[in-house]
C-alpha cells in the first residue's frame, strides 16, 4: 500500500489575496489552473448545498515535483469562523523551517500578517536548538516560523 501526504487546505475569505501572501512571503508558487468547482458533485463532495468554491493549489517550498501543496480555496457563499488560537483544538497552525526567524517575522508583517506570539529560542534536550514564532497570515491563520540548529 502506497501513501503520500497531498495538500492542506486553508479556505480564505479572499483567496487571490492569501494566496499572493504565501507566494510573496514563503515563495510557494502557484500550481495551476485555477480551480473553479460548482454544482452537483461539489454538492455531494462538501455536503453543502449552492457552493462555488475557486481558489489554487501552491507548491510549497522545500519538495521535489510533486510536492505538497497548500491548497487556498474560498467558498461562496461564505461561513464565519471564530479566530483561532493556538490551542484551539483541530488543524492549529502551518509551519515554515527559515534561515532567519526574525528576517521572515518582518516579512509576514510587511506582506498584512501579524504577530501572535514572540520569537523565543530553546534547546530541546536530544533534538537541538530551536527558534520559532507564532503569527498569523493576512486572514488569521496561524503560521510557525521557525529554525533548528542541531
Amino acid at each position: 500500500m502506497s501513501i503520500r501526504y497531498t495538500h492542506t487546505n486553508i479556505v480564505a475569505h479572499d483567496w487571490r489575496r492569501l494566496a499572493k501572501f504565501y507566494q510573496e512571503v514563503f515563495e510557494c508558487e502557484p500550481l495551476p489552473p485555477e480551480r473553479n468547482y460548482k454544482g452537483e458533485w461539489i454538492e455531494k463532495v462538501t455536503g453543502l448545498s449552492g457552493m462555488t468554491i475557486r481558489g489554487i493549489h501552491l507548491k510549497v517550498p522545500g519538495f521535489k515535483d510533486p510536492g505538497p501543496t497548500l491548497e487556498i480555496f474560498q467558498y461562496d457563499p461564505p461561513s464565519d469562523r471564530p479566530l483561532f488560537q493556538a490551542n484551539t483544538p483541530g488543524f492549529a497552525h502551518i509551519a515554515f523551517h527559515v534561515e532567519d526567524v526574525a528576517l521572515f517575522r518582518e516579512r509576514v508583517l510587511a506582506a498584512g500578517g501579524s504577530d501572535l506570539g514572540q520569537i523565543h529560542t530553546m534547546d530541546v534536550p536530544g533534538a537541538g536548538t530551536i527558534t520559532l514564532v507564532y503569527m498569523r497570515d493576512p486572514e488569521g491563520n496561524i503560521v510557525e516560523l521557525q529554525n533548528w540548529k542541531t
